[in-house]
């Protein structure tokens, strides 16, 4: 393997993920005004309950039929094909996946509306119980279903534009659905209460799909109306999208089983929820998504070329970087939970005890942040390599444990005297740590080695330099935390950053190394 042609793909993948973290920065400041808003309308109460509720059912139709599973199937085959110069081939796989996805998705949003009281009394008892709550929920779920079709839609788009190296505008597309749904919160909520924030869902998804078209259209290719049931191509997404299917169906499974327990809980639980593993996934996002999203491509790519050296070094560059960043990430989340909240949300129906549900349910899950990270990277090198079963049956084995888990800590944590949604999140992030921990084994055996030894080194500087920050946070929240939250939480950040970011220096890790070589 060539040092030089190394260099070049790491460098390739750092870039595109800069450039990926930087949309996704600017959407995730958009979805916390989102998630602003909309908490000073509809505080955790029974309103949004019901939309939380609703608004899973279109979500798991997208992501069943659309969405992480089509793209980790389409991707590697869609790039293997321009990796080997068969352009044309490439696209016509692109034409039949898309008029399959739109046939698909749109036929199965059909059934579920028609369908919706069913499903409804299967998701959330708890809301079933409730009259009034019941139907308000069943209108939600008709009014963004369709959703799904347009979210399936322009997220076969955002593959082909990843696969073509093009990361900014896609990534962007999330603002889009936070500005659709602001404008429903805005414009249309106020006389039109919840429902203006559904049909802001729907309004966000057909922005999430425009924003991408233009840039679509100038990648020159050729649509051809096929279903293409016939050519190799889309048998192999098939083949790869199976087994993904099942860890995506395994995934959305527990999601519904945390509604499902939580709409059985005190008032407020399904929203606090809601609300606290969002705020989870946004440093996940920007620091892990874009990562992963940047790097797909390239595996790919050395993949289909027989570079699985390149490969191994370049995923061994990536788990670096992510630890990096999503182990001082975790340790704020933590400790500035509450002022965090207290700061963002905590306003109009939003209250003090709003911020206690979701803060003691954003403890619980932000101690998964890392290993949701390593996981998100784990996974695609997977899928670059053609082989979305490893994942995926690790993946349904971790989901089912944590569909265990939920029950026992709901349980244990309720005859504790704690708040049981605590017990959902820790769930979650014990069943994804575990998750993290098979797949990089078996990652290490799969590629011979991902030079286990760097990523160790960079784990225990990156650990040590937490500690630090953690250190001073409490000095930090143990002076000033009777202060304006305003100046507990942005204090804690600004101080969290620096001492982690001067321990990091002091410690001359090799990233930091490079990036003043590069200067």
């Amino acid at each position: 393997m060539s040092t030089e042609t190394q260099k070049t793909a790491t460098h390739q993948i750092a870039r595109a993920a800069g450039t990926v973290m930087a949309a996704f920065i600017i959407s995730n400041l958009i979805g916390l005004v989102r998630q602003i808003l909309v908490a000073k309308a509809f505080g955790t109460g029974p309103a949004l309950d019901a939309f939380t509720a609703a608004n899973r059912i279109p979500e798991t139709l997208f992501n069943l039929v659309a969405g992480g599973a089509l793209g980790s199937a389409f991707i590697p085959t869609f790039t293997g094909l321009l990796a080997q110069k068969k352009r044309e081939k490439a696209w016509k796989l692109a034409s039949a996946i898309t008029n399959l996805v739109f046939l698909t998705v749109t036929v199965i949003a059909a059934i579920a509306a028609i369908f919706a009281p069913q499903v409804v009394r299967v998701l959330a008892p708890g809301v079933a119980a409730d009259p009034d709550k019941m139907a308000l929920t069943i209108s939600l779920t008709r009014i963004m279903l369709p959703s799904a079709v347009l979210f399936g839609l322009s997220g076969l788009v955002m593959g082909i534009l990843n696969s073509k190296q093009v990361f900014f505008i896609p990534a962007l597309t999330p603002s889009m659905y936070q500005v659709g749904m602001i404008f429903g919160v805005l414009v249309l909520a106020p006389t039109m209460g919840i429902y203006g924030l559904a049909w802001g869902v729907v309004i966000g998804a057909g922005l999430h799909l425009i924003l991408q078209l233009p840039a679509l259209l100038r990648q020159n290719g050729a649509y051809t109306p096929t279903l293409g049931l016939d050519l190799p191509s889309v048998r192999e997404v098939a083949r790869l999208m199976g087994p993904r299917l099942l860890g995506v169906a395994v995934v959305q499974l527990n999601f519904w089983v945390n509604v499902r327990l939580a709409s059985q809980q005190p008032e407020g639980s399904v929203a606090a929820i809601q609300f606290a593993f969002a705020l989870m996934l946004m440093p996940q996002a920007a620091i892990a998504q874009s990562i992963a999203i940047a790097a797909l491509p390239t595996f790919s790519a050395q993949v289909a070329q027989n570079r699985l050296g390149e490969m191994r070094s370049s995923l061994a560059t990536s788990l670096r970087g992510v630890i990096f960043l999503a182990l001082p990430a975790s340790a704020g989340l933590i400790l500035l939970r509450q002022p965090i909240i207290a700061l963002l949300y905590q306003r109009g129906e939003f209250t003090s005890h709003s911020t206690s549900l979701v803060a003691w349910a954003l403890l619980w899950y932000a101690a998964g942040l890392v290993g949701h990270s390593v996981v998100e990277i784990l996974a695609r090198a997977f899928y670059a390599l053609h082989d979305t079963k490893t994942p995926v049956f690790v993946g349904a084995g971790a989901m089912t444990l944590n569909v265990v888990f939920s029950y026992a800590f709901a349980a244990l944590f309720a005859s504790w005297g704690w708040m049981p949604r605590g017990g959902l999140a820790l769930a979650n992030s014990l069943a994804t740590a575990l998750e993290m921990v098979i797949l990089f084994f078996l990652m290490r055996k799969r590629l011979g080695g991902i030079k286990g030894g760097e990523i160790l080194q960079g784990g225990l500087s990156a650990t040590l330099a937490t500690v630090g920050m953690a250190l001073a946070l409490w000095g930090w929240l143990s002076k000033f935390g009777d202060s304006a939250v305003w100046l507990v939480a942005g204090g804690g950040v600004l101080v969290g950053g620096v001492v982690y970011a001067g321990v990091i220096l002091l410690l001359r890790v090799k990233e930091v190394r490079e990036l003043r070589v590069r200067r």
